[in-house]
């Protein structure tokens, strides 16, 4: 997303609009992305951390799986499907939120079928905006503020 984004006004859009947005937007992507999105999510923003719950995600294939005790197959899928859908999930985010996300961070269970999705926010200046000066000359999500790999998302692969 580009530099200076512009946080949204609070008396437009309290945290719980922002909240609702945001469960809603990654149970979309999940429902493109699987053909089946979770029956609950629940997102929480805290500060910099956005966390978004999801319950009940796994599609009848996975539970099948799962139930054969081909659980951790089922998790390997999951987490390619997250590394598919990661610049979806963080430009969502983002948009919606109106700032930078510096890190995210995604994981599964089968047994409860739950997921969260991390996003940990760039710090923001005054007026809720990413300050360029923290990225460098050019705005870049350059290593140094990405981590050693230049991922997003603490150098987990994916």
């Amino acid at each position: 997303m580009s530099e200076g984004l512009a946080a949204p006004d609070a008396s437009i859009t309290p945290v719980g609009s922002m909240a609702a947005a945001i469960s809603n937007a990654v149970v979309g992507l999940l429902h493109d992305y699987t053909g089946r999105g979770p029956t609950r999510a629940r997102t929480t923003i805290d500060g910099d951390t956005i966390v978004v719950t999801l319950r009940d995600s796994l599609t009848k294939a996975e539970k099948t799986l799962a139930a054969s005790g081909q659980s951790l197959e089922v998790l390997a899928m999951r987490r390619a499907f997250q590394g598919t859908m990661r610049e979806d999930l963080i430009a969502a985010v983002e948009r919606l939120s109106g700032r930078q996300v510096e890190a995210f961070l995604s994981d599964n269970l089968h047994d409860p079928d739950v997921a969260v999705e991390i996003f940990l926010m760039a710090p923001a200046d005054g007026d809720g905006s990413r300050d360029a000066s923290r990225d460098g000359a050019n705005g870049s999500r350059d290593a140094s503020r990405n981590g050693a790999n230049g991922s997003r998302d603490g150098g987990r692969p994916g």
